[in-house]
């Protein structure tokens, strides 16, 4: 029995979706059983917890073979990040009680980076876990393709498409989501020891022309990539109602500066930036 945390998001949804086609039996770890019912109606176990529940957390895992672990994802923190610290830490005291045989842990590229920025919660939850005494498999995935979807209005309707990455030709790694839930499934079948981490991108990094060029093939038009001047960023993240953009801030400066990348060589997914915008479109 595997248990899934996160399963209603896109990497867990594309995880569940492998584990049923390869009929493995799992346990759906969500807030409320409404939201696990259509996992529940494919036949998945429903297991009901908060993040920060760590009893009920710790009864959601009893009995599980392995576990997927998904911090929830928090993009205007507190500083110090006391939110996530919260959520590491139940995380862990319910895997120290609940013991199963192996864990797999989504994490990021750039994890290991020492400036601070908003990856840097993951960076922590790799601290944190990386002590437990059980084997523990930390999945670093590249930027999502699927953040395009947030683009498709702008492409659709005027052509352009704004960009908080820069210069517009750098390449960056990237993956899909569908190929993370793919990888999880296999590493959470796989026997290993101690700690390991295992870096999952595209067969081919992409830039913010490439998501244009992609967009612009699927809708059939000439779509453009604009550059979100940095000087506009903090001001522009508040207006979205952000109390704290700095940690997303410095975030897109690591990816712009180069200081957030892979620490090793990467597994290369099959699913490229065509296949995810031609699939949001």
């Amino acid at each position: 029995m595997y248990a899934i945390t996160g399963i209603t998001g896109q990497v867990g949804t594309a995880l569940a979706n492998a584990l049923f086609a390869a009929g493995k039996p799992l346990r759906a770890v969500v807030r409320d059983a409404a939201k696990g019912k259509n996992f529940a109606d494919r036949g998945a176990e429903l297991a009901i917890a908060e993040i920060d529940d760590t009893p009920a957390l710790t009864r959601a895992f009893e009995g599980a073979e392995a576990i997927f672990i998904l911090l929830p994802p928090l993009f205007d923190p507190s500083p110090g990040y006391p939110e996530s610290n919260r959520s590491i830490a139940s995380i862990r005291d319910a895997l120290l009680a609940a013991r199963p045989d192996r864990v797999v842990v989504l994490s990021t590229v750039g994890a290991h980076a020492a400036e601070e920025n908003l990856l840097s919660q993951l960076g922590r939850m790799e601290e944190v876990l990386g002590q437990l005494p059980m084997p523990v498999t930390f999945l670093r995935a590249g930027w999502f393709f699927e953040n395009a979807q947030w683009d498709v209005s702008s492409a659709r309707d005027t052509g352009v498409i704004d960009s908080y990455l820069y210069p517009l030709d750098r390449k960056v790694p990237m993956v899909a989501t569908k190929d993370i839930g793919e990888l999880a499934a296999k590493l959470l079948g796989e026997t290993s020891t101690g700690v390991r981490v295992v870096e999952l991108e595209s067969s081919q990094r992409t830039s913010p022309n490439d998501i244009a060029a992609a967009f612009a093939r699927a809708l059939g038009r000439d779509v453009t990539a604009r550059i979100v001047p940095r000087a506009e960023w903090e001001s522009r993240f508040v207006a979205q109602g952000m109390k704290n953009p700095t940690p997303r801030m410095r975030m897109l400066d690591g990816f712009n500066e180069g200081w957030i990348d892979f620490e090793g060589t990467s597994v290369k997914g099959a699913t490229g930036v065509d296949d995810v915008v031609a699939r949001l479109i």
